[in-house]
Formats: C-alpha cells, sequence, structure tokens
C-alpha cells in the first residue's frame, strides 16, 4: 500500500440479524438454541397472564401480548372478535391459552376470557381445528392433525402459510 493511502480497516460487523429488519434486541425475537428449549417445555392450552402490548392494526392482524417469556406471544384476528371494538385494549391484563407455538418463535395464543374470543369459537373450532381438545397439555411438537380454512393440513405445532392464525405476523411489536 502507499504511504497516506491507508485506509482504516471497517468496523467488525454487529450482532447479526436473525430475521430480515429485525435485530437481537427485539423481544420478539429469540436464538433458535433458545427458542427450542422453550418450546419443548411448552404445551397446548397452557395459561399465561399476559399483558396486550400492541394492537398495531385493529380489526386487521390481531394483537400483540407479552407472557413473560423471551418470545413473543400473538392472538390472531380469526380468534378475536369480529368487532375490534371487542377486543382487549393495550394495557389489558388478563389470561392466554397457547393455541399453537412453531419455527415461527412466536407463541399463538388464544383468549382464556370468552369476552376476548370471536363469538362462533366453539363452531370455529369444530370445522379448523377439531382436534383442539384432545391437544390440550400435549406438547406442542406433538404430530397431530387438524385441517385449516384453506383445505391444507397443519400439525398441532402450527398451520402452514395460507392457513388460520398465519396473518401478518413477522412484523412483531416494533415491526413495521
Amino acid at each position: 500500500m502507499a504511504s497516506g493511502s491507508m485506509r482504516p480497516a471497517p468496523p467488525p460487523p454487529g450482532p447479526p440479524k436473525l430475521r430480515p429488519g429485525r435485530g437481537c434486541d427485539d423481544p420478539g425475537v429469540t436464538a433458535d438454541a433458545r427458542w427450542e428449549r422453550i418450546r419443548e417445555d411448552l404445551r397446548f392450552g397452557q395459561v399465561f397472564a399476559g399483558t396486550v402490548v400492541k394492537v398495531p392494526r385493529p380489526g386487521a392482524i390481531g394483537i400483540f401480548v407479552d407472557i413473560g417469556l423471551s418470545v413473543g406471544g400473538f392472538v390472531d384476528v380469526v380468534l378475536l372478535p369480529e368487532e375490534a371494538k371487542d377486543w382487549p385494549a393495550e394495557g389489558t391484563v388478563t389470561d392466554f391459552e397457547l393455541w399453537w407455538a412453531d419455527d415461527r418463535r412466536q407463541i399463538r395464543l388464544k383468549p382464556s376470557d370468552a369476552r376476548y374470543l370471536r363469538s362462533d369459537f366453539a363452531d370455529f373450532v369444530q370445522r379448523f381445528r377439531p382436534g383442539w381438545p384432545s391437544d390440550i397439555g400435549r406438547p406442542v411438537h406433538g404430530p397431530e392433525s387438524a385441517p385449516c380454512e384453506s383445505g391444507v393440513g397443519f400439525t398441532s405445532a402450527g398451520p402452514p402459510a395460507g392457513c388460520p392464525g398465519t396473518g401478518e405476523t413477522t412484523d412483531g411489536p416494533g415491526g413495521s
């Protein structure tokens, strides 16, 4: 290198981003190994006291819930009342049940309080997840199957893209 043309070394890269646009400090993100350890202890129907932390687009995608773990909780719009005015508001503290948990590093929840469930929840479960009652208490890693609204099967760990509960949730509370 010729004298006077020395350039400073580029700064070392920061921590890797686990998902596009989300840093490691995002409360909705956790490393794969940690997520798997958390997931091993989760059971369908497990009850968590949670606080609604974000209702990003009322009536559109659902609500984000802090359940005291290092991963975010989410209630999908398909489980909530049709009218967004009936949804739990930010700051609401209530019980939530684990509905499913898959590779998205997010715990899918359903409200325990019937006021915050869709009015036809029993019919919804019968139609789209008839195995739900028998899933309660089972580990989320189980291979049980249930149909989703689009007709594509999914394991009780969660549906593939296009099934109920897969709405626009990848951005989490800190996303856009």
